[in-house]
């Protein structure tokens, strides 16, 4: 009899016990902040230039009504909302101005960096300036940088994405290639010159790929969604030489609701 009495006890005692840490739990649990907020990294990819309707009090920013971010916020309402993505923007530049807005509610972040660091914007003004030769060789020069250097800068804003916004969904978006070869551009640039920009794109692509996932970030691939639509293609969702100068090869509004924001949505 007292054995049963005492293993009565007992048994109260711990289901007792497991009914306050589980309450203490899941007063916890309660007491942490739902990640559910949305922040917009990047260079002009994601901010938007070429896609007009820009933000006045962005400045040279030049942030888009018309971009993917501001798209998918539009479409799927975050709980709140920041776009710090830059023209420009270097992964100097993400890790020193763009990452304020990260904390413990961000539950999605989406990025694309790394071709203003490889040069791209150089690297387009000496093939269209300077011809084939110099083109070849000021691509070459990229594609070094981008296998070289590139995935260390990667790393470091990465790494500082995640210690800011431990809970978010990141979400890397690549670049597309810019032209269709043997499409139906009669002039401009030659050939070579146009795959050798195709295979720079698609470098980087793979760089920021591997980097993503070895932090365990999603990567999202435009290739696809661009494909029929590069420059030369008869139905471009990119821009050749443009005036202001600064919205040349970049995508429309066409290719920020076309080709990135499904495969933001698809990933996010």
């Amino acid at each position: 009899m007292r054995l049963s009495r005492f293993a009565a006890l007992t048994s109260a005692f711990l289901v007792t016990s497991a009914l306050a840490l589980t309450g203490a739990s899941a007063a916890a649990s309660a007491q942490l902040p739902t990640a559910t907020g949305y922040v917009a990294l990047g260079d002009s990819y994601s901010s938007g230039v070429g896609a007009g309707s820009y933000d006045s009090d962005s400045g040279s920013c030049k942030r888009s009504a018309k971009a993917y971010p501001a798209l998918w916020a539009a479409d799927n309402s975050p709980s709140s909302f920041s776009f710090t993505a830059c023209s420009g923007a270097r992964t100097g530049d993400v890790l020193n101005n763009q990452l304020g807005p990260l904390n413990g509610t961000t539950g999605l972040v989406s990025i694309t960096i790394g071709g203003n660091d490889a040069g791209f914007g150089d690297a387009m003004k000496t093939c269209a300036l300077q011809g084939e030769s110099a083109c070849l060789a000021r691509v070459a020069e990229a594609r070094k940088y981008i296998t070289t250097t590139l995935p260390g800068r990667l790393d470091t804003v990465y790494g500082a994405i995640t210690g800011k916004a431990p809970a978010a969904r990141v979400v890397v978006l690549g670049y597309p290639r810019l032209y269709q070869l043997g499409g139906s551009c009669a002039a401009g640039l030659s050939e070579k010159s146009r795959a050798a920009l195709n295979a720079a794109a698609d470098d980087i692509n793979d760089v920021t790929a591997k980097r993503a996932a070895d932090h365990g970030f999603g990567f999202a691939d435009v290739t696809r969604t661009f494909t029929g639509h590069e420059l030369c293609s008869g139905s471009p969702w990119l821009h050749s030489v443009t005036i202001p100068v600064d919205e040349s090869y970049h995508p429309t509004a066409a290719g920020q609701s076309g080709g990135y924001l499904p495969v933001l949505g698809s990933a996010a």
